[in-house]
Order: C-alpha cells, then structure tokens, then sequence
C-alpha cells in the first residue's frame, strides 16, 4: 500500500470482512471522551472532552486545551502549532468511533491533515482554552453498514468566534486487512535513535522530544525518535506515526528558519507512503514563494528509499 498511516491503514477496496465488536449505536447521540476513543496512552494526552450529534453527520466536539504539556505547550507557555493539528486528529477519530460506531481495534490512515488558524490564536500564552469543533463529515464510504472513509471539515470556535478551519480525510481497516497489507514489520526498538539537534533550536523542552538528527548538509535532517515517547508514538508499533512527521515538519521549517522565529499559521500534509523504521527517513525544508505580503512559507518533503513519504507546507503570518 503506497500511503503513510497516521493512525493506521486502511482495508482494501472490496474486502468485506470484519473483526472486532462494534461500539454500537450511541444511546443519545452524544458522550464524554476517554483515551480509548482517540487513540491516547495517557490521559493528559486527549484533548476532546465531549462530544454531540446535530444530525445528518454533523457534530460539536468540545475540546480543552492544556496549559501545560512537553509536546502541545512551548516552553514559553504558547500553545504548539502541533496542538491544533492533534486536537483535529483526535476529533475525527473520536467521531469514527463513538458516532459511527467504528470498532476500538479498527486501524485509520489519515490521507491529508491541514489547518489554517486566526492570527493570534497560537501567539497568547495564558491557562487552558475551551473551544468548541464544529464537525461536517462528507465523501462518506461504507463497506456494508461499516464505515470505510470519511472527510472531516471543521471549524474551530472560542466563543461564537470562528478561530481555526481545518481537517482531512481519513480510510479505516480492520485488524486482519492491516495484517494483510503490512506483513512482515520491524519493532518500534528500530527507530533510529540518533542524537537529536538542539532541543532549543526546535523549540522543544529537552530532547526527547526532538526529532531530527543534524546532517552535513544544510535543510537535511534524518528523522529520528525516542519509542520511550508515547505521546509522539501512540499505539503505532511497526511504522512511524503521522504525529511523528507532523511533528518533523514543523520542527524542519523552524530549524530552517532558525535563529528567527516561525509560528505557521496554516499548514497542510499529505502521506504518500508508509514510514518505515529503516531504512533512515531523510527530512529537507526549503523557503518557498507565498503571495501573503511579509509571511514566510516553506516547504518539507520526507523521503525514504528514494521515495517521497509525505508533503507538507507550512506558511507563517505576516511579519
């Protein structure tokens, strides 16, 4: 299969089989939230606090942002861009499951993630914010009565204030199609674990949460992780995950820009192909021409055997 899982692979046109016992339908269209349903190892991981049916696939996720966290909070206290990628990731995976009744073993591959953010939203350092999804799903599939895809459009709002816009599209498997599919795998203990540029130069808190390992060559990076990080690993036990490379594009545009700083204010990913541990994943970040007067653009390609595995842009606010 010629993606990269984000949240893990999807099953084959055609196949109709199904493993795993469903949720079931929800009792009254709406519900709380727990690691399981958006696929978190830790509590202080799971961003969506609730969520509603408004009928004909339309939902309201309620979401809460931490004021604190090693990976979602910068170390100078403003949330991470990387923060509201998660909390749309975690929406649309939420909603597979608890509204579609998407079984807790199933696998997802996420095709495309992009957000485009008010500015200032993700420049205020301060407490916690409570924000408000307002979820259209579309390009809806089904394998019988099964959910196969779906396109999730959201807005985000704080108060009745429209500040973010965002989604993707998503394919979901079942255990025996990703078996199928992905075969033989090596472990997670293959990751390369190579030393980290400077954790500052990221903008992370220390190096755990680094993932690029410098190379001669200027705007080249290997990727690299620590499997010991269950916040950026998740469950994912035989590829990279997409958090990972979310996260290496956003550190590539800033170790690009470095010493100044960058804050996308719109992002968009695409996934070709699955990131295997080995052979080494190589990450180059190049400035791009944008037609926002004073931003600043860039694009990152990851590339692994002499293919692209995932596309990103990412473009910062005006200066």
């Amino acid at each position: 299969m010629d993606r990269t899982p984000v949240l893990g692979v999807p099953q084959p046109a055609g196949t109709a089989e199904r493993t795993g016992e469903p949720l079931g339908p929800p009792a009254a269209g709406r519900g709380t939230v727990t690691r399981e349903l958006v696929h978190r190892a830790r509590e202080t991981d799971v961003l969506p606090a609730s969520w509603e049916s408004l009928g004909e696939d339309r939902f309201t996720v309620r979401a809460k942002w931490p004021d604190t966290h090693e990976v979602f909070v910068a170390p100078d206290g403003r949330p991470d861009p990387v923060l509201l990628v998660e909390t749309l990731r975690q929406s649309a995976i939420l909603l597979c499951h608890a509204a579609f009744a998407v079984p807790l073993d199933h696998h997802f591959l996420m095709e495309d993630l992009h957000y485009r953010a008010r500015p200032g939203l993700l420049d205020v350092a301060g407490g916690p914010a409570e924000l408000r999804l307002d979820v259209e799903c579309s390009g809806i599939r089904r394998r019988g009565a099964s959910l196969a895809a779906t396109d999730c459009r959201m807005h985000v709002r704080e108060g009745e204030r429209t500040v973010a816009t965002g989604g993707g599209r998503l394919n979901i498997s079942t255990p025996r199609a990703y078996r199928r599919l992905r075969g033989a795998h090596l472990p997670p203990a293959m990751a390369a674990l190579a030393i980290p540029v400077p954790h500052g130069l990221v903008g992370r808190s220390g190096p755990t949460q680094v993932v690029l390992a410098p190379t001669p060559e200027s705007g080249r990076w290997q990727l690299r992780a620590d499997p010991g990080n269950t916040t950026l690993f998740g469950r994912a036990t035989d590829h990279y995950p997409g958090m990972i490379l979310v996260e290496a594009a956003h550190q590539a545009a800033r170790a690009l820009l470095s010493p100044a700083s960058f804050r996308p204010a719109s992002f968009t990913i695409r996934f070709h192909r699955y990131v295997e541990f080995a052979p080494p994943c190589w990450i180059e970040a190049h400035t791009v021409p944008t037609r926002v007067t004073g931003a600043t653009a860039v694009r990152v390609v990851g590339r692994q055997g002499g293919h692209a595995v995932f596309t990103a842009s990412l473009t910062g606010a005006e200066r």
